[in-house]
């Protein structure tokens, strides 16, 4: 029997039935969404509805089967409004081009024009726009992006195709992804689910790729210039940034300087300033490309991220700090790439990358009432070098060959210093100096488009090779080793829906934050342990997606087994400097699994009304309660208004309340008795473009609620405006 839109529709909403865990029940029998307050009866007793955020879950569920028949009908949007959301050409999904559409995986795009009218502070908190992402930040200099329930070491971040995680990158939340300066992004790609067999270790969640802008070459000589200027109410922001560029028939250059102070971040109507939180930065970014001849060029590039005095907010107010900060934190890095066209049968290009990234975090800390002033560094250095074929057979098959290869060395050291005496007593750093980890992989993805279907699928073999020696543990090499595949088949329903499955296997092999952590790490004192191998995952997820004129979207269903996680094991009744000891094993299995759907309306000529809903639920299975962190249900709905250059937005962002805990979240001095409450924040955003200049105003959190994500360790901004004037010459 042929498959329809109904039949689709049918077999979407039992899947989805089938993997909600029922483990929680109300009275008379009710079916409680965990995690949610959703409850359910049989339709002879009608339904019960907990709070809003549960209410706008359940509504677009009951809506969804709507939308796809609706879809079939011939509605018709006008011609001067452009969705780019899931006609976008993404490279993130499988290393080569592809359509949104035509993609068997979870990837959305987030282009520079939405992240600059909405004004974003920093590239972690642009990612807010993305469905499927929940951004929590341990400090204002921080902001750690979760995709389906995991971040830190378990969520891979790039830059222009390279990695941006390396091997002391840890477990939970982190603040590297704001080491990229977000007035030099071009977009960013979110895939949701997969990314080890495409790039390798560390993408069990997912992958998040930043792109700088695409340097394009010109018939005539161009020069273009732009300057913006950014400020914030209550001292919070003065952000300046000139961008410039120059483009021939043979070249294409582009540079950009950023100064950005940051005041203490202003909470909502109780929690006024919080202090300290506020840091400077000082970015500086190059990027080039050279036509060699019509079918060879070569790409360079070079940034340059520099922090100041970025505090750890939660440690000084809740942990006797009178200084808990980094500073400095740097990170650089230069490439150069050489795309070669070969148009040789199937062979149609090749791409040679040499890459070079350098970070450093040194942190200062001192505890009320004490002398020493305690500064610890740690920097790696990574070398980068990539080669990959792209093969192409009309528009039925694409497909590529490739190599990696990696090598880190970290040199880690700390500094006791007695403001009184002045002397400095030198100690073992957070991780063995010295220490290095080298990475060498094989991996091939393709698809195949027959008509209806369209097939993907790719494999990768990865091996590493990891040392690290000191006096204070000893010496220790081990060479793990991981194989991963993933599948994907999408049917295309009608030329605007598509349904599809894929199976994705992921890993994440132990780095030298797993094996050599020893010190204060958070809120506990964590020693190293060597007998460690790679967490494994194995994803699958139903999809749907609907691209007509004037209704866009998409919903998915997964499932997230993990193996072999490496957590950290509390030693009972061992503490080490008033911190409770920890330390790394291959202990625990766990699973995750969720929904997520977004879609955009358009309404006439000049108005798009967006809504995303994402619901993760976790499970440590080892130990048999909640998953570590798992993000509420939140959502964002909003509506833009366009015309004649004017631009009018209202969105409200929304979180539940996250009451299930585990272990080590109930031990998190971030986290309230209890968990943490659930919030709803309304934000304007108002522009108005001439043909030279750009004038944005934003409006947050315009009830002045306090609010925190779940997690961080700092609440969200308050009632506050900022505004940006740009000028382009």
């Amino acid at each position: 029997m042929p498959l329809n839109l109904r039949s689709a529709r049918d077999l979407f909403i039992n899947f989805i039935l089938m993997n909600i865990e029922k483990t929680d029940h109300g009275r008379n029998g009710d079916s409680i969404l965990p995690g949610t307050g959703i409850t359910w009866r049989t339709a002879s007793h009608g339904a019960r509805i907990g709070s809003l955020p549960s209410m706008l879950l359940t509504v677009s569920l009951l809506m969804l089967p709507g939308f796809i028949i609706a879809g079939g009908k011939t509605l018709q949007e006008p011609d001067t409004l452009v969705s780019p959301a899931l006609s976008e050409v993404v490279v993130s999904a499988s290393r080569f081009s592809s359509r949104v559409v035509n993609t068997p995986d979870a990837v959305r795009v987030l282009n520079n024009t939405a992240i600059r009218e909405n004004q974003s502070r920093s590239v972690p908190e642009a990612l807010s726009l993305t469905p499927g992402v929940f951004v929590q930040k341990t400090n204002h200099g921080g902001g750690s992006p979760f995709i389906r329930g995991l971040t830190g070491n378990q969520t891979l971040l790039m830059v222009d195709g390279i990695r941006l995680s390396n091997s002391v990158m840890r477990y939970g939340p982190n603040q590297y992804f704001n080491t990229i300066d977000v007035f030099s992004l071009g977009k960013i790609e979110v895939l949701r689910g997969s990314g080890s067999v495409q790039y390798g270790s560390d993408a069990l969640g997912g992958t998040i790729q930043a792109f700088t802008p695409e340097l394009k070459i010109s018939s005539d000589p161009v020069w273009n210039t732009r300057f913006l200027a950014r400020f914030g109410t209550h001292g919070m922001e003065k952000s300046f940034n000139l961008n410039s560029g120059y483009s021939s028939k043979s070249f294409a250059l582009r540079g950009g300087l950023t100064y950005r102070d940051f005041g203490d971040l202003v909470g909502g109507d109780t929690t006024g300033r919080q202090t300290p939180s506020g840091y400077r930065e000082f970015d500086y970014d190059v990027k080039g490309k050279i036509m060699i001849s019509g079918k060879s060029s070569v790409t360079f590039a070079f940034q340059n991220v520099h922090q100041k005095d970025v505090p750890v907010y939660h440690k000084v107010v809740l942990e006797n700090y009178a200084v808990n900060k980094m500073n400095p934190q740097i990170r650089k890095l230069a490439y150069a790439r050489l795309n070669q066209d070969l148009n040789r049968g199937i062979l149609k290009s090749a791409v040679i990358t040499g890459s070079y990234q350098f970070t450093d975090e040194e942190r200062e800390m001192r505890k009320n009432g004490s002398a020493t002033l305690r500064k610890e560094a740690d920097k790696v250095g990574t070398y980068g070098f990539s080669g990959e074929l792209l093969f192409s057979s009309s528009t039925a098959w694409n497909g590529n060959i490739g190599f990696e290869a990696y090598s880190d060395r970290v040199r880690s050291s700390r500094a006791d210093i007695d403001l009184q005496t002045s002397g400095t007593v030198l100690k073992r750093g957070l991780y063995p100096d010295g220490s290095s980890m080298t990475s060498l992989a094989v991996f091939s993805t393709h698809a195949v488009d027959i008509k209806n279907w369209i097939l993907s699928g790719g494999a990768r073999f990865n091996a590493f090779s990891i040392k690290v020696s000191d006096e204070t543990i000893g010496q220790t090499k081990i060479k793990p080793v991981a194989v991963v595949g993933n599948i994907g088949i999408l049917r295309k329903l009608t030329p605007d829906d598509g349904l599809f499955v894929s199976l994705n296997t992921g890993f994440r092999a132990p780095n030298i934050d797993d094996l050599g952590t020893l010190g204060i790490v958070d809120f506990r004192y964590e020693t190293p342990n060597f007998d460690l191998k790679p967490e494994k995952s194995l994803q699958y997820q139903l999809g749907y997606r609907h691209n007509g004129k004037v209704l866009k979207g998409e919903f998915f269903a997964y499932r997230n087994e993990l193996y072999d996680l490496i957590t950290r094991k509390r030693v009972e009744n061992q503490t080490i400097e008033g911190y409770q000891l920890y330390q790394k094993e291959n202990s625990d299995r766990a699973y995750i699994h969720g929904l997520e759907t977004s879609w955009e309306v358009y309404a006439g000529s000049s108005l798009v009304i967006q809504g995303s809903l994402t619901y993760t639920y976790g499970q440590n299975i080892t130990n048999d309660e909640p998953l570590r962190r798992i993000p509420p249900l939140f959502g964002r709905l909003a509506a833009d208004y366009r015309h004649k250059g004017y631009l009018f937005g209202i969105e409200w962002l929304a979180a539940s309340k996250q009451s299930r805990l585990a272990r080590g979240d109930v031990d998190d001095n971030r986290i309230p008795e209890g968990g943490t409450p659930g919030w709803n924040i309304f934000n304007l955003n108002t522009g108005y473009s001439f043909k030279f200049l750009d004038i944005d105003l934003a409006f947050r959190n315009l009830l002045n609620k306090d609010y925190r994500y779940h997690g961080s360790g700092i609440n969200g901004i308050g009632r506050s405006v900022f505004l940006t004037i740009g000028i382009n010459l």
